[in-house]
C-alpha cells in the first residue's frame, strides 16, 4: 500500500529545494516527490523508509521534522466511466541505428620526409 510522507525541510532558495527533491528520489520505493507549502516535502511510494529518508535529509539541511505519514487512498471509482475504454497505450520505443566511423591511414608510396634547413 502506497504511503504518503510529509517533512519539514528549511530550504531558503531553489537549490536547496532541488538537493531535497534529489535526496528523495533517490530512495528506493518512491514513486513521486513534491514540495508543499511552509517547506514542506511531500513523499508518495511503497515501502519507502521514511526514517532513512528523514536521517538522509537532515545529514545536509541539519533539520527534517517528520509531519504525517500516512495511507494513500486509491482513486473513487464511483464517478462516470464508459465501459469500453481501455488503459492508454504506451507509445512504442524509437529506435536509433549505432552509426559506425571509419578511419583509414592513408600514406603516398613512402612516408614523408621532413628534413629542417
Amino acid at each position: 500500500m502506497q504511503k504518503k510522507i510529509v517533512i519539514h525541510v528549511p530550504m531558503h532558495n531553489e537549490k536547496a529545494r532541488s538537493k531535497a527533491m534529489t535526496i528523495a528520489v533517490a530512495v528506493p520505493g518512491v514513486a513521486a516527490v513534491s514540495i508543499g507549502e511552509n517547506d514542506q516535502l511531500v513523499v508518495i511510494g511503497e515501502g519507502v523508509d521514511f526514517v532513512c529518508l528523514a536521517k538522509s535529509l537532515r545529514k545536509k539541511f541539519c533539520f527534517a521534522d517528520i509531519v504525517s505519514v500516512e495511507d494513500v487512498k486509491p482513486p473513487d471509482s464511483s464517478g462516470p466511466s464508459s465501459p469500453n475504454s481501455s488503459p492508454p497505450q504506451p507509445t512504442p520505443a524509437q529506435y536509433c541505428p549505432p552509426v559506425y566511423y571509419e578511419t583509414r591511414v592513408v600514406y603516398d608510396a613512402s612516408p614523408p620526409n621532413c628534413t629542417i634547413l
